[in-house]
C-alpha cells in the first residue's frame, strides 16, 4: 500500500480500536484526517471491563453526536457508601448538587461492549476513516517526515503503511510503546483481586445494597458496583495464598458472593483476576509516536477513572495534532501533552491510591484507625466528598503562562434559553477556541470587539436571563454567572477539549491572553512547560 513515489498513506495510524483509539479516530475523522485503526482483535470484547464514566467525557460524547446512541446503555451512578471494621458508615462519595456544572450527571455507570461498539460504528461512519481488524502491529520505523508500520494480517500476510503520526492506544501491554523505547514508572500499587460481573434476577435485586459500596473489612476488602440496569459487579480482594486462577472458577465464586447472592439470584458474567497497578509512562511520546490510555498509565479502579483517563488523552491529544497537522502550529505543541497528561494522572492516581490503601487495609488495629480519623474529619459523621473534587485541574501545558484564576480547569458548560428549551452552550458555541465574556460588565462590548478580526476563536457575551443586555446568550439557570464571580473574572478563553486557557478581569488582561493564544500554539517556549514535582508518596 506504500506509494514508492513518497506519498504517505494516511494522516494517523491508531493502533488498538478500544474505547480511547475509538474515539481519537471518531475525533480525527471528524476534523478531516485520514486515520487507519488497526487491532488484532475482529470484534468488541463481549464482556464489560470499564463501567464508569463523567461528566467530562460524556460532554465529549455529545460533542461528538454519540449522546443519544449511548443513552440507552447509560445511567446515574449512585453514591457509593464506605463500611468500616464494623460495618459502620465511615465516609460517602456522591456527585455534587444541580445545577450540574458540565450540564449532565456527573457520574454515570454503563454498559461497555454496546457503548464501544458505537464509539466504533461512529468512527467509520466518516470515509476518511478506515478500520483494519485482525491486523497486527509488527514495528514501526520513523524518518524526519513519516512512521513506517509494518503489519500483519489475519492471513498472515506480511506489508506496510505509512502514517506522520502513530497513537498507540493498544492497552498495558502496548507494542507501541515498547517498540518507541517508552518506559513505565512504578507508582507503588499492586494488589490482587477479583473482578466478578452478575445478571442479577429481578427478584434478588431488591435484596442486594441500593447504592455502591467499599466494604473495608480487613478480614477481605470488597467493593460493590451498581452498574445499569440488572448489571451487578463485586471486585473482591484475593488474600495472600489464593490462587488466582483457582478463585474465578465459578463455585469459589459464588462461595465469595454467598453475604450477598446465591446462584439461584443471577447469571455469572464475568469472573476475572487481576493485579490492580499504579503506573505511567515516563515520557508519552518518541518522536512522530505516542501513547494514550492503559498504554500511557494504569491505575486501581477505586473511583472509576481508568477509561476517563483514557478518552482524556484523546480527546487532548486530538486537537493539538488537528493543529499540526493543518499547519496552524508547530510539532512542539505535541511536548504539552506529556506535561498535561502525565502530571494529571500521576496527581489523580495519588488520589485514588490513597483511597485504595485505606480500602485495602488488612490490619485490624490499624484499620479501626483509619475509621476513627475518617469519622473525625467528618466532625463525627461519615465523612462527604463529591467525585467531582477529587479530579484535579491541569498544572502546566499549553495554558496562560499567567497563573490566572480557573486556568486549568474545566469550563463549565450552562443551559442556554433558546425557544421552547433550553439548549447546552457547546451546542449553541461549537467546540473549539471560544472566549466567553460576562455579560454584565460594562467591558463586554469591547472585549467582544478584540475577537471580530479572529476567525480561530469564537466569542459570545452570556448573562442571566432577563439581564435585557443585547447579543448575549441568556443561561437559564446561572452556573457561568456564578463561575465569574466565583473567580472575580469577566472573560475565559477556552481550548477545544473545555480546559481554560486562562482568565481576564478586563479588557486589558483579555488582549494579553489573546496574544499569548498566538504565541504558544505556534511554539512552546523552551523550559516553560516543565512537568510540576508530583513525586508520588511511596508506601514504604
Amino acid at each position: 500500500m506504500t506509494d514508492t513515489a513518497g506519498a504517505i498513506d494516511y494522516d494517523v495510524l491508531v493502533v488498538g480500536f478500544g474505547p480511547t483509539g475509538a474515539v481519537a479516530a471518531g475525533l480525527l475523522g471528524r476534523l478531516g484526517h485520514r486515520t487507519l485503526v488497526i487491532d488484532r482483535l475482529t470484534d468488541v470484547y463481549d464482556k464489560p471491563r470499564a463501567i464508569a464514566l463523567d461528566h467530562e467525557i460524556f460532554r465529549h460524547f455529545d460533542n461528538m453526536g454519540l449522546a443519544d446512541a449511548i443513552s440507552p446503555y447509560i445511567e446515574p451512578f449512585t453514591a457509593s457508601e464506605h463500611f468500616g471494621v464494623d460495618g459502620q458508615l465511615i465516609r460517602r462519595i456522591d456527585m455534587v448538587a444541580r445545577p450540574y456544572p458540565l450540564g449532565y450527571t456527573p457520574s454515570m455507570v454503563f454498559s461497555q461492549p454496546a457503548v464501544e461498539a458505537e464509539l466504533r460504528r461512529h468512527a467509520t461512519s466518516f470515509p476518511n476513516v478506515r478500520a483494519e481488524l485482525g491486523v497486527e502491529l509488527l514495528d514501526l520505523v520513523q524518518t524526519p517526515d513519516r512512521v513506517e508500520a509494518r503489519l500483519k494480517d489475519s492471513d498472515g500476510r506480511h506489508r506496510s503503511v505509512t502514517a506522520r503520526y502513530v497513537l498507540g492506544c493498544d492497552g498495558a501491554s502496548s507494542t507501541v510503546r515498547q517498540i518507541a523505547g517508552l518506559g513505565l514508572e512504578d507508582l507503588i500499587f499492586d494488589e490482587p483481586w477479583l473482578v466478578v460481573d452478575v445478571c442479577v434476577n429481578e427478584t434478588a435485586l431488591a435484596r442486594l445494597p441500593q447504592c455502591s459500596a467499599q466494604f473495608c473489612n480487613p478480614a477481605r476488602p470488597v467493593s460493590f458496583l451498581i452498574g445499569p440496569k440488572n448489571h451487578r459487579r463485586w471486585e473482591i480482594m484475593l488474600l495472600p495464598g489464593e490462587d488466582a486462577r483457582q478463585m474465578e472458577r465459578p463455585d469459589n465464586v459464588w462461595k465469595l458472593l454467598a453475604p450477598w447472592l446465591t446462584p439461584q439470584g443471577g447469571e455469572l458474567w464475568r469472573a476475572a483476576s487481576y493485579r490492580f497497578h499504579a503506573l505511567v509512562a515516563d515520557e508519552w511520546r518518541n518522536g512522530r509516536i505516542l501513547i494514550a490510555g492503559d498504554a500511557a498509565h494504569q491505575q486501581p479502579p477505586f473511583i472509576g477513572q481508568g477509561m476517563c483517563q483514557g478518552l482524556r488523552d484523546a480527546t487532548n491529544l486530538v486537537w493539538k495534532l488537528d493543529h499540526v497537522l493543518k499547519g496552524v502550529s508547530s510539532d512542539s505543541l505535541l511536548d504539552s501533552y506529556t506535561v498535561e497528561r502525565k502530571q494529571h494522572v500521576i496527581e489523580l492516581t495519588g488520589k485514588i491510591k490513597a483511597i485504595g490503601q485505606s480500602i485495602c487495609e488488612r490490619d485490624p488495629a490499624a484499620a479501626r484507625q483509619r475509621d476513627a480519623q475518617i469519622l473525625a474529619e467528618g466532625g463525627g459523621k461519615p465523612l462527604l466528598l463529591t467525585r467531582q473534587e477529587i479530579i484535579p485541574s491541569l498544572r502546566a501545558g499549553c495554558l496562560s503562562h499567567h497563573e490566572t484564576p480557573a486556568r486549568g480547569t474545566l469550563f463549565p458548560q450552562p443551559r442556554i434559553a433558546s425557544g421552547v428549551a433550553a439548549r447546552l452552550l457547546d451546542e449553541v458555541t461549537g467546540a473549539g477556541w471560544r472566549l466567553f465574556i460576562d455579560g454584565r460588565s460594562d467591558d463586554a462590548a469591547s472585549m467582544l470587539a478584540l475577537c471580530a478580526a479572529r476567525p480561530d476563536v469564537s466569542a459570545a457575551a452570556v448573562a442571566p436571563v432577563g439581564a435585557g443586555l443585547p447579543n448575549a446568550l441568556e443561561e437559564a439557570e446561572g452556573v457561568l454567572a456564578n463561575w465569574f464571580d466565583r473567580h472575580a473574572v469577566v472573560a475565559a478563553i477556552v481550548r477545544p477539549d473545555h480546559y481554560v486557557f486562562g482568565t481576564a478581569r478586563n479588557a486589558t488582561e483579555l488582549g494579553d491572553l489573546l496574544a499569548e493564544i498566538d504565541l504558544r500554539l505556534r511554539d512552546v517556549p523552551a523550559g516553560q512547560d516543565k512537568i510540576p514535582d508530583l513525586k508520588m508518596e511511596r508506601t514504604p
